[in-house]
């Protein structure tokens, strides 16, 4: 009896896989029509201009500054894989017109190119990645304390380390971009003798920024505030693309050539 309960479950376990199966992988058919349709340059139907070129999976756009994007169609949905995964309303599809729902509920209206010159729009190659600094920055400043003569400097380093931000354009689409971090070099000296001298990057500012807001955020600013009992005070900015949302960060060095850093207030 007990052998004949357990084989009857079994039986019963089996067919709830197979159908749970067969109807997530329906769901998530890609649509391999719609993206044939879609390959080639479209024109917004209202300025004229290539807005984007679709080749195989990918979407790439005619701002240089824009990052190409995976993507997939599926039950009239364009989704894009960026940084972020977004998803668009496809209102008509053919194969001169694309209609789609934009982020802000606008329909964009595009037609395939049928002018060849259109793909000079995208014959830049590489994307365009934007530095904060476009090169090194050196800040001297020279302070007196407790009779003696200090020397405090602030080197601002542009480096190669990528930083994508999702924002959306005038048509209210999901557009990545990549930005240029920096990494800060502080030191100090009493006359010819260094008190303190190192790279300060990012990541060394972790316990007082959140994670997420860091992973978002450039190393923007490092400035020399001024000499006090509790040594040399800088301020580290970390902020968000083209925005004034920063996090700051006090860090002190000490007499001793001491770091220590806490969270401005």
């Amino acid at each position: 009896m007990e052998k004949s309960i357990a084989s009857f479950i079994f039986v019963l376990l089996l067919f709830s896989c197979k159908g749970g199966g067969t109807k997530d992988s329906s769901a998530m058919q890609e649509d391999t029509l719609a993206k044939s349709q879609l390959q080639g340059i479209w024109v917004d139907d209202d300025s004229e201009m290539p807005l984007m070129k679709i080749k195989g999976d990918t979407i790439y756009y005619s701002d240089p500054q824009n990052s190409p994007v995976y993507f997939k169609v599926q039950n009239d949905t364009l989704h894009t894989y960026g940084n972020e995964v977004t998803h668009y309303h496809i209102d008509k599809l053919g194969q001169y017109v694309f209609w789609f729902h934009s982020l802000s509920d606008d329909v964009i209206k595009l037609h395939r190119s049928e002018d060849a010159d259109d793909s000079l729009a995208f014959s830049a190659g590489g994307v365009e990645v934007i530095p904060t600094y476009r090169e090194r920055v050196e800040r001297d400043s020279v302070v007196n304390y407790d009779g003696k003569r200090y020397r405090a400097y602030v080197y601002i380093n542009p480096s190669k380390v990528k930083l994508v931000k999702t924002s959306y354009n005038e048509d209210g689409m999901s557009i990545d971009n990549i930005y240029y971090d920096n990494v800060m070099h502080i030191c100090v000296y009493e006359g010819r003798k260094s008190l303190y001298a190192s790279d300060i990057t990012k990541q060394m500012l972790s316990p007082y920024v959140s994670a997420d807001f860091l992973s978002k955020s450039l190393f923007s600013d490092m400035q020399f505030i001024g000499v006090g009992p509790s040594g040399f005070h800088y301020q580290a900015s970390v902020c968000i693309p083209e925005s004034f949302v920063c996090n700051i960060v006090d860090l002190y060095v000490s007499f001793k050539g001491k770091l220590t850093m806490k969270a401005a207030k």
